[in-house]
């Protein structure tokens, strides 16, 4: 799949209070609400991995998001990093542990 014009990645790494607290499927409403492509995912680490790709100004709603996480989580981290899009599939999913 190739990556839209203009389109930017985000891969970031949540650590804290994380899992089993609705992390993944809000993040997963809020990433579908902002059109971005890309998934969320647990780790065995006990953090949460999201790769979403899109416009700038969405993945920055979704990083400020990740920040906070929804209600019950407590962020400790995130560990973001920006690259070039290369196409990731549309809708935005969550997918198993790894």
């Amino acid at each position: 799949m190739t990556a839209q014009p203009g389109a930017v990645r985000l891969h970031a790494i949540v650590t804290g209070r994380v899992q089993g607290v609705g992390f993944r499927a809000t993040t997963h409403q809020v990433a579908s609400k902002l059109g971005l492509a890309g998934w969320v995912r647990n780790l065995q680490s006990g953090g949460v991995e999201v790769v979403a790709e899109g416009e700038t100004d969405s993945l920055q709603a979704l990083e400020t998001f990740l920040h906070q996480g929804p209600g019950a989580a407590r962020v400790a981290h995130v560990n973001v990093q920006w690259t070039a899009a290369v196409g990731e599939s549309l809708p935005f999913a969550v997918k198993p542990t790894m």
